[in-house]
């Protein structure tokens, strides 16, 4: 099924949007030179300073709440309806805006999250083969099957680690032991009881 069309945004609506842009830059993009003050002298000079701390707080409790439930354009467009129709809630204007702002930041803001939500390094990639030996010092190893794994780990933004592992027989067969062991702890913490 494909997404509802969004109509063209309102007149007036480039501050809103602009709005939207600094809270999540400054939210999920961790651009702390955005300030409250910055957005209301750049976006709303002419504002009460408490009136637009409570339209920031509001736009920002809003984008918090898509954010976290990573809403696509269908949930988006149920989850704004209500707000426009709830008390203290938003403009249709508004809500228009924010669908517009939604569906074009989605995908940078999600990954945004993604990556603050990553505290240690993460597996970038992955080869493995299988080597046969051939020079030893004993000849009674010659020949004898080697797993090869190479893995890339880092995080996005940094020069990644290379791992190089190597496994014998004997040391497969443990490593699959274990993993089988891990498998079946997660399987009996996962299941319903």
């Amino acid at each position: 099924m494909a997404a509802p069309e969004l109509p063209p945004l309102p007149e007036g609506s480039r501050p809103l949007s602009a709005l939207l842009s600094g809270i999540a830059q400054a939210a999920f993009h961790g651009n702390a030179g955005i300030t409250e003050d910055l957005l209301r002298t750049q976006l709303y000079p002419e504002a009460p300073p408490e009136e637009f701390r409570a339209l920031r707080a509001k736009m920002r409790g809003l984008l918090q709440s898509i954010a976290s439930a990573d809403m696509d354009l269908n949930q988006l467009e149920a989850f704004l309806t209500a707000q426009t129709k709830k008390q203290g809630g938003i403009t249709s204007d508004q809500a228009a805006v924010i669908a517009k702002f939604w569906k074009n930041q989605r995908t940078q803001i999600h990954e945004s999250l993604i990556n603050q939500s990553r505290w240690d390094n993460v597996l970038k990639n992955m080869n493995w083969r299988v080597d046969l030996k051939s020079q030893l010092r004993h000849i009674d190893q010659i020949n004898t099957p080697v797993a090869i794994v190479e893995m890339e780990l880092g995080k996005n933004g940094q020069e990644s680690e290379f791992l190089c592992l190597e496994f014998d027989e004997a040391k497969v067969s443990q490593m699959l032991k274990k993993l089988s062991e891990i498998e079946e702890s997660m399987t009996l913490l996962t299941q319903t009881s």
